[in-house]
């Protein structure tokens, strides 16, 4: 009777540890979330213009998830062309109750879409896009639960005529990788807005020593100034001839080919790219060629001549080294590399333009131009229709 009244305290033992044991392995698995909805008042549509890029477009907010016990949630906010969800992106994420968008921000979206607000274009000007909230445990994301999905109707006013819509006229260039500039307001370069918050222009751009610049939003304002990092922290694509110069104000730096290019900064698309230089006006020519011993970056050869890019109507600009040394002479052409098509100071006399004092006729053999001011940079300018050649 003793070795079955320890039988039994043995298995009653068991028992209970056994018990006690799926007691303490028990996981509580929180249930679904309930109550996630979006709480702002969304607008019918959304006007979108460059103009107002940096005003606020949209603040979501909404109420708490409920996953029936008190648990870390996360919110992330998503974005899809389609209202389906196939192909979303994550606008942000938060473990508060809001997040906001810009009017920049949206702009973006309809480059997405293809919006276009030229009414001589067959893009439309208005599309939509839908966002919603998904709502996950902790603080990693991951599967979660989503609110009703909301759409967002885009529009882009259609521009009137020849009108075009930029945050400022220009955005200034200055520092030594833009050589006609420098360090100084003397002679700052500038990208002029030229399409709906794109601002674009032919810049000459130097790699040799610092090639550092910056651009800036004010003239002479060395506190608008708008660095490398400025511009990555916005969530702009930047052309690999550019770089971070990583001085002490985090600069650009040119690391491209010496040499006139033409630029673009597009706040809509947030892009900044180089390309080719191109003419920006209605002339007769894209551009018109400079070689000659009085412009020392082409002299006689055809190797390096100087352009002066179509930037009107009927007018070549650009800036110009010019030397009054030696022969200083020089002359215009049409036509890159053929000697054929050149232009020298008595064709545009006898075509009644008025020529500025600091150039005279060679008198060489092709009866050149020649350079007599004082050496140094200049602002060209050749205006066939009002006949002028100046600089300043």
């Amino acid at each position: 009777m003793k070795k079955i009244g320890i039988l039994v305290l043995i298995l009653v033992t068991a028992f209970c540890y056994n018990a006690c044991k799926t007691e303490d392995d028990v996981v509580f698995v929180a249930q679904d979330a309930s109550g996630i909805n979006f709480t702002n008042n969304f607008s019918s549509e959304y006007i979108l213009t460059p103009a107002t890029a940096g005003n606020l477009g949209e603040r979501f907010t909404w109420d708490d998830a409920d996953f029936g016990q008190p648990t870390n949630v996360s919110y992330e906010l998503q974005k899809s062309n389609s209202s389906d969800f196939s192909d979303f992106t994550i606008i942000n994420t938060s473990t508060g109750n809001e997040l906001s968008i810009t009017i920049g921000d949206m702009l973006g979206y309809a480059g997405t879409l293809g919006l276009d607000a030229d009414p001589a274009t067959p893009e439309p000007n208005s599309g939509s896009i839908f966002v919603r909230l998904m709502a996950s445990l902790g603080t990693n994301g991951g599967n979660g639960v989503f609110s009703e999905v909301k759409e967002l109707i885009l529009v882009l006013p259609e521009a009137v005529g020849n009108e075009i819509n930029c945050d400022l006229d220009q955005l200034w260039l200055v520092g030594a990788g833009v050589p006609f500039a420098g360090w100084g307001w003397e002679t700052p370069n500038k990208i002029s807005c030229t399409g709906n918050g794109v601002y674009s222009g032919n810049i000459t751009f130097s790699n040799e020593g610092d090639a550092n610049f910056r651009f800036f939003t004010v003239e002479t304002d060395w506190g608008s100034g708008r660095n490398y990092t400025f511009y990555v922290d916005e969530g702009y694509t930047i052309d690999s001839n550019f770089e971070d110069a990583l001085d002490g104000d985090n600069n650009f730096k040119f690391v491209g080919d010496s040499g006139l290019h033409y630029l673009e900064v597009d706040t809509i698309n947030k892009t900044i790219t180089l390309g080719e230089p191109q003419a920006l006006g209605d002339c007769e020519l894209e551009q018109l060629w400079i070689v000659g011993a009085g412009v020392p970056d082409a002299g006689w050869g055809w190797d390096s001549p100087v352009q002066t890019m179509c930037d009107g109507e009927g007018v070549y600009s650009g800036f110009v080294n010019f030397t009054s040394d030696g022969d200083a002479n020089f002359r215009f052409f049409t036509v890159e590399t053929d000697w054929g098509s050149g232009r020298n100071f008595p064709y545009y006399a006898d075509a009644g333009y008025t020529i500025d004092a600091v150039f005279e006729n060679a008198g060489d053999g092709d009866n050149n131009f020649k350079f007599v001011g004082t050496t140094g940079a200049y602002y060209l300018t050749v205006d066939d229709i009002n006949k002028i050649i100046s600089v300043e």
